[in-house]
C-alpha cells in the first residue's frame, strides 16, 4: 500500500522537524473568518523549561508611547450605539448653497457601507428650495446606494426658517446646522432643542459653523439646554478644499477651549467634510451624548493628536471608532500616558535609595515567606508519599500473614498495630526512591532495638502501676 507508506513518512518528517506551521482561525472585525499561519517551534519549549529552572525574570518595560503609538493603541472594539437610530431622520440647514450638494451628510445617514449603526428607512431633507435641492441630490451615487429610495425633500416656509414640530413628527433623530453669521444663532440652539423635545426626537446633533464670531459669554449658556441624546458642536470657518481625513483635529469640551480676545475658536479653518463626518457620526455615539464640544484643527502634524489619529487608523479603526476615541478624551489620555511613561522612566534611571531599600526589604520578606510556604508544601508531599508507601507495606504484610491462617485481626486493625514499623518502611523506601543514602540492615536493627527499648519502658511502667494499685487485690487497705 504505497499511499499508506507515504503518510507514515510524511508524519515522521513532520515530527522530526524543529518547527512547523499550522493554520489558525481568527475572526476579524467584520465578523468574517480569515486564515493565518502560526509557527510552532520546539525551541520555545526549551526556553520555557529554561525559564522555569532559571532565576526571576526582569519586569518588562513598556515601550515609549510617544515613539511607538502602536504599543499604546488597543485593538478596535465594537461600539455600543445609542438607541433609536432607525425609522426617520430629519436633516436641516443643508442643501441651501448652490455651489455644494451637501450629499455627504445624507450618504453617512444612509450607511450604505454598513460602517455606522444607522438603520434609517427614511431621510428627510428640510431646505429652502426643494426643486434646486432635488437637482443637486439626484446624483448617480445616490441612485446606486439606495439613497433616493429613502430621501424625502421638504421645503421650508421661508429662507433660513426652522422646521415646525409638525415637520419633525415621527422622526427619531435630527441633524441640524446653524450659522453664527446669523446674530440669532445662539438663541436658535435653544429653539432647536425645544422643538426636538416637543416632537419626541431621541437624538439631536447640531453644528454651529463660523463660531469664531461668537462671544464665549453667550456660548457658555448653551450647556443648560444640552440634555441626554443631544450634541452641540462649534466649529470655525469651513474649508471646502481640505478633504476628510487629510488633517489632524481635536475635539474639546467647550469650557476647555482657550479664548482669544473673548472669541471662540479663532484659529485656522476646519475641513467641511471632516466636520460633517464628526458631527453626523456623533449622532450615534454614546460618548457624544449630552456634550457641548468644539472642533479645532489648530494642531501640527507631529502633535500628539496627529500621532494618535495615525495610530488609530493604522490599527484598523473605522471612522466611528476613531471619532469615538477622540470624543472620549482620547488625546488627553494619550498625553497622560506619555507623561506617566516619562515619570516612570525618570524614577527608574534615578531611583530613590530609601525606596530601593524598602523594596529590597519587602522582596526579601516575601522570598522568605515563599520559601517557608514551599518547604511546608514539600514536607506535606513527603509525608503523604511516606504514608502511602507505609500503607502499601502494611497491606502486603497482612496479606502474607493471613495466608498462614490464625489471623485474629482484620486489615484495618492490623495496619494500626504495625503502623510505626510501616512508617519506618515507608520512610526507607521514600529515601531509596529519591536517591538518598540508606543502610537498610543497620537502620532496621536500630529501629528494632528502639522498639524493644520502648516495650521495656512500657512494661516497667505497667508493673509499677500494677504494684501501686495493690496487685491483684486492688488498692491496699491502709485502715
Amino acid at each position: 500500500m504505497p499511499s499508506l507508506r507515504f503518510h507514515k513518512f510524511a508524519l515522521l518528517a513532520l515530527c522530526m522537524t524543529t518547527s512547523s506551521e499550522a493554520f489558525v482561525f481568527q475572526r476579524s472585525n467584520d465578523r468574517s473568518l480569515t486564515f493565518t499561519t502560526a509557527t510552532i517551534s520546539s525551541s520555545s519549549n526549551t526556553r520555557l523549561h529554561a525559564g522555569i529552572e532559571g532565576g526571576r525574570k526582569k519586569k518588562e518595560v513598556a515601550p515609549n508611547p510617544e515613539e511607538k503609538v502602536s504599543a499604546y493603541v488597543e485593538p478596535p472594539k465594537s461600539l455600543d450605539p445609542r438607541a433609536n437610530l432607525d425609522g426617520k431622520v430629519f436633516v436641516s440647514g443643508y442643501v441651501n448653497t448652490p455651489e455644494r450638494s451637501d450629499q455627504q451628510v445624507f450618504d453617512i445617514l444612509n450607511n450604505h457601507d454598513g460602517v455606522s449603526a444607522f438603520d434609517f428607512s427614511a431621510i428627510v431633507a428640510f431646505c429652502d428650495d426643494a426643486p434646486a435641492a432635488k437637482k443637486r441630490l439626484l446624483s448617480r451615487s445616490a441612485r446606486y446606494t439606495g439613497l433616493l429610495d429613502k430621501l424625502e425633500i421638504v421645503q421650508s416656509t421661508s429662507a433660513g426658517a426652522l422646521p415646525t414640530a409638525e415637520n419633525l413628527m415621527g422622526a427619531s433623530c435630527w441633524v441640524a446646522k446653524l450659522d453664527a453669521t446669523d446674530p440669532a444663532a445662539v438663541s436658535q440652539i435653544t429653539d432647536v432643542t425645544n422643538l426636538a423635545k416637543q416632537a419626541g426626537v431621541s437624538n439631536l446633533a447640531i453644528t454651529v459653523v463660523n463660531s469664531h464670531l461668537l462671544d464665549s459669554s453667550s456660548v457658555s449658556t448653551v450647556n443648560a439646554y444640552v440634555g441626554d441624546g443631544v450634541t452641540v458642536a462649534f466649529v470655525g470657518s469651513l474649508d471646502d478644499m481640505k478633504k476628510e481625513g487629510s488633517h489632524p483635529y481635536r475635539i474639546l469640551d467647550i469650557e476647555n477651549v482657550k479664548e482669544d480676545d473673548n472669541k471662540i475658536l479663532a484659529d485656522t479653518t476646519f475641513s467641511r467634510e471632516e466636520s460633517v463626518r464628526i458631527v453626523t457620526e456623533s449622532l450615534g455615539l454614546v460618548s457624544a451624548s449630552k456634550r457641548t464640544i468644539a472642533l479645532t484643527s489648530n494642531v501640527s502634524t507631529n502633535s500628539t493628536a496627529a500621532v494618535l489619529i495615525k495610530g488609530l487608523r493604522a490599527a484598523g479603526y473605522s471612522r466611528p471608532q476613531e471619532i469615538n476615541d477622540i470624543m472620549d478624551s482620547g488625546v488627553e489620555k494619550y498625553e497622560e500616558a506619555i507623561e506617566t511613561y516619562k515619570k516612570e522612566k525618570y524614577e527608574r534611571e534615578n531611583p530613590d535609595p530609601e525606596k530601593l531599600a524598602r523594596e529590597k526589604e519587602e522582596q526579601e520578606k516575601q522570598m522568605a515567606i515563599d520559601r517557608e510556604k514551599r518547604m511546608k508544601e514539600i514536607e506535606e508531599e513527603k509525608k503523604k508519599e511516606i504514608e502511602e508507601l507505609a500503607t502499601e507495606w502494611a497491606k502486603r504484610e497482612y496479606f502474607r500473614k493471613s495466608l498462614g491462617g490464625n489471623m485474629a485481626m482484620n486489615e484495618e486493625e492490623y495496619i494500626k498495630s504495625v503502623w510505626e514499623r510501616a512508617m519506618f518502611e515507608g520512610d526507607l523506601k521514600w529515601r531509596m526512591y529519591h536517591g538518598r543514602d540508606t543502610d537498610e540492615r543497620k537502620e532496621l536493627a536500630e529501629f528494632l532495638s528502639q522498639q524493644e527499648k520502648k516495650k521495656e519502658v512500657a512494661l516497667k511502667r505497667a508493673q509499677e502501676a500494677f504494684e501501686k494499685n495493690g496487685g491483684l487485690g486492688g488498692k491496699k487497705d491502709n485502715e
